[in-house]
């Protein structure tokens, strides 16, 4: 039966419902029986507001009135999340569709439409999110699918050396088996197969655990933080933890974790150029554009959104999930051993080539006996079956050199030491974007550290005031309500932090910066403010958003009730904002004039709290904007209200790290935008500035004044700059571009949206992972994870250690390869014959190359490390220290193994096939031996630390292990015969010889100029 309820009554009566709806059932029964009880009162006046207006005179009264019945028990289960489809909201922000956005009734209707608030924000029940997940999709995309173990077995097949080998192997592996039957003649081609395969496997699986390392970091990376509002909190989620219907608040440097629409917030600038590769900045506000897409960066401003879309159903979420991570970044230092590699690979090339011309000729000559001492090779009584056979053989001896002599391993130790130190460096608070940074860092000379939060432990509070001039400890309680209902104002609505309490009995909850944090909580707690009170009485007109290169932000507002004036609020560095006032307030709210006397002693409060430490911010008021339009804010004649001076503590340890990184010979300066006499108390107690500095007039100046330098000026005076205090990024960036040209290696720490130029323009880039913006993360090689400045003192150790790691290596593989190369060509030349077969060749190429990658690249760093100079930009990869360490090794080897070759049978009176199984035997024994010598370059105990690096230890028990299953064992296989106990002992004994002669060895003076120079000198000469 239709009512004549009016249609006000029924929205009102609509709205009502629905709120009772949205009630959470999750209460304790007291708070239940209360709800029911609350809920039986409304519906109830209710219907009976129902019936008012459904009898529209006295008296008539209808026989069957219409009801509703409203089901109180399991209404939960019918909601529906949203009054808008999947499609449409997907479709909304994708094609920017602002006719549909509008019909929605703009973005207050689309709020409306997702069931969430602007100021509260969605429900944060874990139901509640789940349903949002389930109905509109995770804030994830599908990532192309990881590089299998397959991938990487057929990567190292491609190797030319591998297939020529495998070639080798197959026609040896065919004319055994015809000319001695299967049972016999598979062992040689065999041999070479197994060894061949075994290669391959070792590197396939060590390239495929670092790709599956990098997978993990790049998840780590990528999984950023967002502000979101919940239940009227505002709290940090994972941006994978993003639904549709959550408000993001966003700041500068910030991405924007899905796609959205604006809702509220002021000046707010989009940098679009990762979607759309337009480089302006586009403004993001309720009249204009509203749509914000995922992926793109906040450049100014701030504001909130609604999530409209989230993973897959965004256009960016589509286009990452076709992008994969390039993990085949090639390093500076990759680059280089890659040339190294290749000038040896030729060398090899040459002897192997000499071999085998030389195996040939004496081959065709018959020169060459088999084990019978008839000649091999008798024109055409040879069958052709054993000419083809021999030939084989000896291109398999020749590629086989060709394998030992290219250092492939090289590589293979960057690889290992650089995903190994990645991932020992995330657990010391250290995340590596990008592989370079690991070792450029060793290299680094200085270091350009930000003050807040990486010195200090951005931990803000404040513990000093002024109004006007008097102290605020003293007149706090008798201050003017005038001067605290601006202070109230100038504080609520001039920040981007917040204030939340959950009931009357629990404690505030701020958020925001550090700064904003400290100043609202000393408002709140100080001066009694209610901030949800002061914005609800206020409008913002126009804001004009904190940025470095100013140092201040300001808001125009204006009451909501009452007349019309618009008033301005600056808040900002003290004596930024002092140079704009020309009158104060005093403590009893009576205006006076600055005059010469007053401007000195605000100055003089200013410097005495930069003394103590304190961060020093202003505020300032004027009642009349003076500017016909709202874009532009009043920036001068306005009233001083105060000055709060903000504690933030030094860091402990951090005076510690500062003086490790200069006992390195490692330049700290410090660039920060506070003033100049906080920057100096900071530095002194942080142990950038020493009493030796102080007498420095230019260890300490201003960004601007750097800034006004001539660039002459600028490269004269850089190195000698300690401290620049009130700098702006461009300071930043123009100090790092000088040092550079200078020719040291720059690492600069950065942690807003401007410091990225800086942070791209040094040679590496530290970013903040907690206070740091995405855009300053995106631009930095490697993110500190607790923007702690010893955190950066250990990344400094571990580039040190990395590029140490590579340089042991180095010298313990260019020993082999030297000895191994003279060995067989001269062997070669001499007998016609290689004394070392080709899976032999293959099991010292096995250990020397990944085996001894493992067990060098991993070594940890030490304290030693930091007690030398940096490497800097020009220092040879190959020091005249490793040549002297590694020329003696190489040198006491061939002489060994010489001996053996043409006096070992005489000498213990064995066949030939026991003399080349004793060669080969001490041959490895030598690298083995010589990989402890390896441990250090400089330092003659070798064993120091050796119980920690239990992966060292363990590859050298390995491969002893399966060298003597290779000799005792493995005959046929190898090619060797099983040597007793007395034969063993020489070997043991030959080779441990190794561990004197190196101690010995590194007495030797070397000097510090590189031969290579000496040479070079001599030609110009």
């Amino acid at each position: 039966m239709p009512t004549n309820v009016s249609d006000h009554a029924k929205k009102n009566n609509l709205v009502g419902v629905e709120f009772l709806l949205e009630l959470p059932t999750t209460l304790s029964k007291p708070n239940k029986k209360w709800q029911v009880a609350f809920i039986k009162i409304y519906c109830s006046r209710t219907l009976l507001n129902c019936a008012k207006h459904a009898i529209p005179k006295p008296g008539l009264i209808h026989r069957s009135l219409s009801y509703t019945a409203i089901d109180l028990g399991n209404h939960q289960d019918h909601k529906e999340d949203s009054k808008i489809d999947h499609e449409t909201l997907n479709d909304l922000v994708k094609n920017k569709n602002q006719e549909k956005l509008d019909s929605l009734g703009g973005p207050n209707g689309l709020v409306s439409a997702l069931k969430t608030n602007t100021r509260l924000g969605i429900n944060d029940e874990a139901d509640e999110i789940q349903r949002r997940r389930t109905t509109f999709g995770s804030n994830t995309y599908t990532r192309p699918p990881s590089k299998s173990l397959l991938h990487f077995v057929i990567e190292a097949f491609k190797d030319l050396t591998i297939l020529i080998l495998l070639g080798c192997a197959t026609l040896s592996l065919g004319f055994g088996i015809k000319e001695h039957g299967l049972k016999e003649g598979w062992y040689d081609g065999g041999s070479i197969f197994v060894a061949v395969f075994l290669v391959v496997a070792v590197s396939a699986v060590s390239n495929f655990r670092q790709n599956r390392q990098f997978d993990k970091l790049s998840k780590v990376s990528s999984n950023i933080k967002i502000d979101v509002v919940r239940s009227g909190r505002r709290q940090e989620i994972s941006i994978f933890d993003i639904v549709v219907g959550d408000i993001v608040c966003l700041n500068i440097g910030d991405q924007v974790p899905a796609d959205g629409v604006f809702v509220e917030g002021h000046s707010l600038h989009v940098d679009e150029s990762s979607m759309t590769g337009e480089s302006d900045h586009l403004e993001v506000s309720l009249t204009g554009n509203t749509f914000l897409f995922s992926g793109t960066k906040i450049a100014d401003g701030f504001g909130k959104m609604a999530v409209t879309s989230v993973g897959m159903n965004t256009a960016w979420g589509q286009m990452m999930s076709h992008i994969s991570r390039d993990t085949n970044e090639q390093t500076p230092l990759q680059s280089r051993l890659d040339k190294l590699t290749s000038s040896i690979g030729k060398v090899g090339l040459l002897v192997a080539f000499l071999v085998l011309v030389v195996l040939l000729v004496r081959y065709f000559t018959g020169s060459t006996k088999d084990e019978s001492g008839n000649r091999e090779y008798n024109g055409k009584k040879t069958k052709s079956d054993e000419i083809v056979n021999a030939v084989v053989e000896m291109v398999a001896a020749a590629v086989t050199i060709i394998v030992v002599a290219i250092p492939e391993g090289l590589p293979l130790a960057v690889t290992l030491t650089l995903a190994y130190s990645m991932k020992r460096m995330m657990k010391d608070q250290a995340m590596v974007r990008k592989l370079s940074a690991c070792e450029t860092m060793g290299s680094a000379t200085t270091i350009c550290t930000d003050k807040t939060g990486t010195l200090t432990l951005n931990q803000m509070k404040v513990t000093d005031f002024w109004f006007g001039l008097e102290s605020g400890k003293a007149s706090s309680s008798s201050l003017s309500m005038k001067v605290v209902e601006l202070f109230h104002q100038g504080v609520a609505m001039n920040t981007t932090g917040s204030v939340f309490k959950a009931n009357s009995g629990s404690e505030y909850e701020f958020s925001g910066s550090p700064t904003e944090k400290a100043i609202l909580s000393w408002a709140v707690e100080e001066l009694k403010m209610d901030m949800e009170g002061v914005i609800g009485e206020h409008d913002v007109v126009h804001v004009e958003a904190f940025n470095s290169e100013k140092k201040r932000s300001g808001v125009l507002m204006k009451k909501k009730k009452g007349e019309e004036i618009r008033v301005v609020h600056w808040k900002g560095a003290a004596e930024k904002i002092l140079a704009m006032c020309s009158t104060f307030y005093d403590g009893s709210g009576v205006v006076r004039e600055i005059d010469e006397d007053d401007k000195i002693k605000f100055e003089q409060i200013i410097q005495s709290m930069a003394a103590k430490s304190l961060r020093c911010i202003a505020f300032a008021y004027s009642k009349d904007n003076g500017e016909e339009t709202t874009k532009k804010l009043r920036e001068e004649r306005l009233s001083l209200l105060g000055i709060v001076g903000i504690k933030d503590p030094c860091r402990p340890g951090v005076k510690k790290a500062v003086e490790d990184c200069q006992f390195a010979g490692v330049s700290i300066k410090m660039i920060t935008g506070d003033n100049i006499f906080t920057a100096r108390a900071i530095a002194v107690e942080c142990g950038i500035l020493t009493p030796e500095d102080e007498m420095n007039k230019d260890a300490v100046l201003e960004g601007e004044e750097f800034r006004n330098y001539t660039q002459e000026q600028r490269l004269e005076k850089v190195e000698r700059i300690k401290v620049m205090a009130r700098s702006s990024p461009f300071d930043k960036l123009l100090m790092v571009k000088c040092l550079k040209e200078l020719g040291h290696v720059v690492a600069v720490t950065g942690d807003g949206t401007n410091d990225a130029p800086a942070l791209k323009e040094a040679d590496i880039g530290l970013s903040m992972g907690i206070q740091g913006t995405e855009v300053a993360k995106e631009s930095s090689d490697i993110v500190i994870l607790d923007d702690n400045f010893a955190s950066v003192a250990t990344v400094l150790k571990w580039g040190r250690c990395v590029y140490n790691n590579i340089q042991k290596f180095i010298q313990f593989q260019l020993t082999v390869n030297v000895a191994a190369l003279v060995i067989n060509f001269v062997a070669a030349v001499s007998a016609g014959e290689v004394p070392l077969t080709a899976v032999q060749l293959l099991w010292v190429n096995l250990i020397m190359d990944t085996l001894g990658a493992l067990a060098l690249a991993t070594e940890k760093p030490t304290n030693d490390l930091m007690k030398k100079k940096p490497i800097g930009r020009v220092a040879p990869l190959i020091t005249n220290i490793m040549w002297r360490n590694l020329l003696a090794q190489a040198f006491y080897q061939i002489a060994v193994l010489l001996v053996l070759q043409f006096r070992g049978r005489s000498i213990f009176g064995v066949n030939e096939k026991v003399k080349n199984t004793l060669i080969f035997n001490t041959f490895v024994l030598c690298q083995v031996f010589n990989e402890f010598n390896a441990r250090s370059l400089e330092k003659k105990n070798v064993f120091k630390g050796i119980h920690k690096n239990r992966l060292f230890i363990g590859i050298i028990v390995v491969t002893v292990v399966l060298q003597v299953v290779m000799v005792e064992f493995l005959k046929r296989f190898a090619d060797t015969e099983r040597l007793n106990l007395g034969q063993w002992g020489v070997c043991v004994a030959i080779a441990a010889l190794s561990w004197p002669i190196g101690w010995v060895v590194k007495s030797v003076p070397v000097p510090e100029k590189h031969f290579f120079r000496y040479l070079k000198l001599n030609k110009r000469s």
